[in-house]
């Protein structure tokens, strides 16, 4: 019976199952993505990634994002964080070119060991995002219970940000599931929840598709910063982003929206353990 060797690593508790397969080609079907994200009987992940050759020679390498359901995800800023970490201390090199579904990604790490993404261009266009059908995406009319007038906002997965005075008062487990797989979201959607702390400061949590409640979620962090300087609520065009996985002084992720339209991403990231599953 073979293994499966694995790290298990994470951004501020948004964790991660990394799976190489840039030398031996690895067949993960659902039933077995599933199994390794249960976090009761496996070993539990927001998200899966798996290290590829890439496909582009430009490219350093390539990572293909799963989500707990088995689904593929588009975008993962903290697992590109986590991931571009791990493969810069391979190489010994403190930049990295990468390759995903979603386009081209380039990381950075700093002396302080803190993980630098540029994630591309946010897409503001509604069938970029993409929506349904052409709506204003500053003010997009969906609403669920005391959520209500989001802003959408494509970050190589789709996002829809909603404003809040107290984010404690919001039920997000009983709200996003819904809104993840609202009509106007013909690919689902990340459900974020957001709060203005201060004029460069927001408290954020998400609703992933395919993953639930995550402590932390970088693409989401970029979505939220973006949406919240569309609509005038920041000083500036950065931001710190306090996460459910903030908590006990961890760190925060800092976000800025650049004058060529990316999005850059700054933050923590740790290595849990490595281990081996039977398959």
């Amino acid at each position: 019976m073979g293994m499966l060797p694995f790290l298990k690593m994470h951004g501020l508790g948004n964790d991660f199952v990394v799976i190489d397969a840039r030398a031996q080609a690895r067949a993960l079907d659902d039933n077995l993505v599933r199994a390794i994200a249960d976090r009761r009987k496996g070993v539990g992940f927001d998200q899966l990634i798996v290290l590829e050759p890439p496909k582009n020679p430009a490219a350093d390498v390539f990572f293909r994002f799963l989500n707990s359901d088995g689904s593929q995800a588009g975008a993962c800023g903290n697992g590109t964080r986590c991931v571009a970490d791990l493969v810069m201390r391979e190489t010994g090199r403190d930049a990295l070119a990468i390759q995903t579904v979603a386009g081209a990604l380039a990381a950075t790490r700093d002396a302080t060991g803190r993980v630098t993404v540029d994630m591309g261009p946010a897409r503001l266009d509604w069938n970029e995002i993409p929506l349904a059908h052409a709506v204003d995406t500053l003010h997009v009319p969906i609403s669920a219970g005391a959520l209500a007038d989001p802003v959408a906002t494509g970050m190589g997965n789709p996002h829809a940000t909603f404003f809040v005075p107290d984010i404690a008062a919001i039920d997000l487990a009983a709200l996003g599931p819904g809104l993840e797989h609202h009509a106007m979201f013909p690919e689902r959607a990340n459900i974020g929840v957001a709060q203005i702390l201060g004029p460069a400061t927001i408290r954020l949590r998400v609703w992933e598709r395919g993953a639930g409640i995550t402590l932390a979620c970088g693409s989401g962090a970029c979505a939220a910063t973006v949406a919240a300087i569309r609509r005038g609520l920041l000083a500036g065009r950065k931001a710190e982003i306090v996460v459910d996985g903030s908590e006990g002084n961890a760190g925060s992720l800092s976000i800025e929206w650049l004058d060529n339209g990316h999005v850059s991403m700054g933050g923590p990231v740790a290595l849990s353990f490595a281990g081996e599953w039977r398959l």
